[in-house]
């Protein structure tokens, strides 16, 4: 059974949640992304800044490289956007000699295109600043507007616990565990795991799931959506009489290592949760790890960092924060107590740092540790209650920094589960370099 890994533990516990839901409708979820730089106006990049309605990201970049004529790798964009809502971001296309006016005959009305232009390099994952979300939560009355303005005022004090979000863990919310099972170099539970019944959703791919189950693989193989790209690359290597590890290593590495860093994700959750029980999201301890906010860089905290009065100073003005690991072998870990925590978190998802270590070094390709800020800043936040012809709501705006969540905002404002999100689902394009 699938557990999703997101924090217990609520920064706001104090104040009520106004409850709702959210993404009724595309409208009630918009996102602009805010790029890292602009277009030069020249270069063989032709790139555009593209309005996208209950679309994935993937599925976009697939409708333009056919509209344009070019392969998949010759588009860029710099992060993944949710489906069921209203985006904007930019995309690349590498294609020489393209002429600006050729957008005018794409036909969707799913996509606008808002602006063209020219630059010298192809737009990669990471080449943004951030993203401003504007979200109405339905289901509530415009007064809830009051206890979701003091909820924004304390994340914008205090910063916004830096969860990876429900997205990262599936539609089955068990990317994590199959990540576990890959880890530890348990393939035949790892297959179970991602092609078998699933207790929790048992309706998602039923039929492709139960063939599995009975040991009819050719009829699971054709059960499968076409887009359950991971799924079906398994089950054709077992229907051809691959044993587990060899049918695993069937699906591309670059979704392999969505598993992975689902993994690595839960592990980080469970130190934000017990950093969030302790009060210590916004601390530093002897044997942290600083991270600093403008360029990921860290360093040790010492006796020497804790009695500088200028780390106070830069807490407040989240200029640094404590980190987290995205663990992987070799990667620069805590000590004190923070070390202690970040192994027993990591023990607690069920591997063991010798185990990880070895898969680190047999599968350099598929794993990468990083230090995650615990915290990042709400830039600019913004509340208002209303009443609009679909119902009462409340509206909440908000800047977060590149690889944060907005559904973790809106869980500390609803106190449930925001709404399911629609996840990008994982296929070999859906991660060219980490964040």
């Amino acid at each position: 059974m699938s557990t999703l890994p997101l924090p217990a533990q609520y920064l706001t516990a104090d104040i009520p949640g106004i409850g709702g839901t959210i993404k009724a409708r595309p409208e009630d979820f918009l996102v602009d992304e805010i790029p890292a730089y602009d277009p030069v106006g020249e270069g063989e990049h032709f790139y555009m800044l593209v309005q996208k309605r209950n679309l994935s990201t993937l599925d976009l970049l697939a409708i333009l490289a056919k509209h344009f004529g070019v392969d998949r790798q010759c588009v860029g964009y710099a992060g993944l956007k949710d489906k069921a809502a209203i985006t904007r971001q930019v995309i690349s296309i590498h294609s020489p000699g393209r002429k600006l006016d050729e957008t005018r005959s794409l036909t969707d009305d799913r996509i606008q295109i808002l602006w063209t232009d020219y630059h010298t390099n192809k737009l990669r994952r990471g080449h943004l600043v951030g993203n401003r979300f504007s979200v109405r939560i339905r289901g509530v009355k415009p007064t809830d507007v009051l206890a979701a303005n003091r909820v924004m005022l304390r994340l914008q004090k205090e910063g916004v616990p830096n969860a990876l979000g429900e997205q990262r863990f599936g539609m089955l919310r068990n990317n994590h565990i199959v990540g576990r099972h890959l880890v530890r170099g348990d393939f035949e539970s790892a297959v179970r795991e991602l092609l078998g019944p699933n207790a929790e959703y048992p309706h998602l791919n039923e039929a492709g799931r139960a063939f599995f189950a009975a040991g009819a693989f050719g009829e699971a193989l054709h059960a499968f959506p076409r887009t359950a790209h991971a799924e079906r690359a398994v089950l054709r290597a077992v229907a051809k009489g691959a044993n587990a590890k060899r049918a695993f290593f069937a699906i591309e590495p670059t979704l392999l290592r969505f598993y992975v860093s689902a993994f690595q994700s839960a592990v980080f959750n469970r130190v934000l949760d017990a950093r969030l029980r302790s009060s210590a999201l916004g601390v530093l301890e002897a044997g942290d790890i600083a991270i600093k906010h403008d360029n990921q860089s860290v360093f040790d905290v010492t006796g020497d960092v804790l009695a500088d009065p200028g780390t106070a100073t830069r807490l407040r003005t989240f200029e640094i924060s404590p980190s987290g690991p995205m663990w992987a072998g070799g990667m620069k870990t805590a000590g004190g107590g923070s070390g202690e925590l970040e192994l027993a978190s990591l023990t607690a998802e069920g591997v063991t740092r010798e185990q990880l270590e070895a898969f680190s070094e047999r599968n350099r390709s598929l794993i990468a540790g990083e230090r995650r800020a615990l915290r990042v800043p709400l830039i600019d936040p913004e509340t208002e209650g209303g009443v609009d012809e679909f119902g009462a709501y409340v509206r909440c705006a908000f800047e977060l920094p590149k690889g944060s969540f907005a559904t973790i905002v809106l869980r500390e404002i609803m106190k449930v589960e925001a709404a399911v999100a629609e996840e990008e689902a994982p296929t070999d394009e859906a991660k060219d370099t980490e964040r």
